[in-house]
């Protein structure tokens, strides 16, 4: 009887545990169908919100994505074409052509190209911003006649970019008179072998930004006056001179004018580029300038002698860059008319220099040199070599600025350069200049693309021997300067901060070169 008892009792727990096994087991699987149906559902959650996000934006109206497409270029908004069918002609309805010859790939025909375009876009709808930007095997005549088209069909135009390069037997483009009379253009864009003729009573009354680049060429001396008087509210012209601008002018004995009567005007960049043979052009031009509203002017390359600046009591920046002209007027004289030229921007009060430009002042005058009184800012650039004594140049420029708060590097070091050092600068202008009091107010300097060469180490000291006031130096290495160098300037630079303890030096690896 015991056994028997014992017996059932054993099965009894047995089976108790077998239930238990499987209501735990039971437990499991129920856990494990109600985690796989949230992620399920998670997943179903995620493909939905995808789809509404699709939706969402295939939802919106016509004239709201044709916006959008609008900022990419036309090849790019071409492909979204193949998004779905809703994408399918959405880029035939965008007001911008945005045709650019290396955007587009080389294995196509570019004219095949452009003509592909212009015939699928829908025509009823008037370009906004047309940019064509051809610069290998161009049609003039294709190119005038997509512009007669687009000059005619739309009078919405706004924006006109043209970059074009023509090769012989081609002629160069003629801009089609139709255009000097355009109403709505507001950007107007020319680069290129272009050639232009504009009628004398021309006429862009909505103009604001004009950029004429390299490669451009006049029909007489009067073709650039003509442009710029015929538009009344300019605010920014860009003008590249270059030798072909005096190809049709010698023929005619005449001269390139450029005279600027823009009250409007606020940014104005004239930049020259002209090769050491073409230097004898800079008899064939003048310069007229009387823009009283300027605000920012830059100018770079060559200065003439016929040169003409009225005042300009806002301007606020500049930049010079000017290059020395051989074997046509001494450089004592060629630095007194850089100085004339600088008197008209006394009330600058940022100024980007070159140290090349801050040499050849060295050579002129030194009385009745002007004076910038606003000037707080000034950033010296270019290329100093590796044997010339460059302080006296850069002291030059500081004795002028009397209230210069910030003086900011930006050099490159000539390696190459072989010349011996000038050291009939330091002498001409050593005793006037140490007689001079520097800028009490300069507090700040900063030299980016720092190499460790002795000439820039001697820049540095004259900086903080000069400048009793000057709170902060900072140091920004050029990049890829070998981290020997760079620990051996540093070193020298915090034994030079020990002379100056009320200077902060402060150091950058940097990623600066120029």
């Amino acid at each position: 009887m015991k056994r028997q008892k014992k017996r059932r009792e054993m099965e009894s727990k047995e089976e108790e545990e077998r239930r238990e096994r499987q209501r735990i087991e039971r437990a499991e699987r129920a856990e494990k169908r109600d985690l796989l149906r949230q992620q399920q559902q998670q997943h179903r959650n995620v493909r939905a919100e995808r789809r509404q996000k699709i939706d969402f934006i295939s939802s919106l109206p016509d004239c709201l994505l044709t916006h959008i497409l609008s900022f990419l270029p036309t090849r790019d908004a071409v492909l979204t074409s193949i998004l779905s069918s809703r994408w399918r002609t959405l880029w035939t309805l965008v007001p911008v052509l945005d045709l650019d010859q290396f955007r587009i790939s080389r294995n196509l025909n570019f004219l095949d190209t452009v003509s592909s375009i212009w015939t699928l876009r829908n025509a009823a709808i008037p370009l906004r911003k047309f940019h064509l930007h051809w610069t290998s095997d161009c049609d003039p005549s294709y190119v005038d006649t997509l512009i007669q088209h687009t000059i005619l069909h739309s009078r919405v135009l706004q924006d006109l970019h043209l970059c074009i390069y023509t090769t012989d037997p081609n002629p160069p483009l003629k801009v089609h008179p139709t255009l000097f009379f355009s109403t709505t253009l507001v950007v107007f864009k020319l680069e290129g072998v272009i050639h232009l003729n504009p009628p004398s009573d021309s006429s862009f009354p909505t103009l604001r930004i004009m950029e004429i680049g390299s490669g451009i060429t006049y029909e007489n001396c009067d073709s650039l006056p003509t442009l710029l008087a015929a538009c009344p509210v300019l605010q920014e012209l860009n003008l590249t001179v270059s030798d072909t601008n005096f190809f049709c002018l010698e023929a005619n004995t005449g001269m390139l004018k450029i005279i600027v009567l823009v009250p409007t005007l606020k940014k104005l960049y004239l930049y020259w580029f002209l090769d050491d043979w073409c230097y004898t052009f800079l008899h064939y031009y003048i310069l007229q300038l009387n823009t009283p509203a300027l605000e920012q002017f830059y100018f770079s390359g060559l200065l003439a002698k016929d040169v003409n600046v009225g005042n300009l009591p806002n301007l606020v920046k500049s930049g010079l860059e000017f290059e020395e002209i051989e074997n046509d007027v001494s450089t004592r004289d060629y630095a007194k008319r850089i100085w004339d030229f600088m008197g008209s921007l006394y009330n600058v009060e940022s100024m980007e220099f070159s140290i090349e430009t801050a040499e050849i002042l060295c050579h002129g005058s030194i009385k009745d040199l002007p004076v910038f009184n606003n000037l707080t800012s000034l950033t010296i650039g270019g290329s100093i070599k590796t044997c010339s004594y460059m302080w006296p140049a850069v002291q030059l420029l500081l004795c002028q600025a009397p209230k210069l708060q910030t003086l900011v590097f930006e050099l490159t070091l000539n390696v190459y350069n072989s010349y011996s050092p000038d050291n009939r600068l330091e002498c001409r202008l050593g005793n006037w200049l140490s007689a001079q009091c520097l800028s009490s107010h300069l507090t700040a300097c900063y030299y980016k693309g720092f190499s460790a060469h002795e000439v820039e180490m001697e820049l540095v000291r004259q900086v903080l021997k000069e400048a009793s006031i000057l709170k902060t130096m900072k140091i920004t290495f050029k990049s890829r300067l070998d981290s020997e160098i760079k620990l051996c300037a540093r070193k020298k630079l915090r034994k030079l901060q020990r002379r100056y303890p009320t200077c902060q030096f402060e150091f950058d690896e940097g990623q600066v070169d120029f």
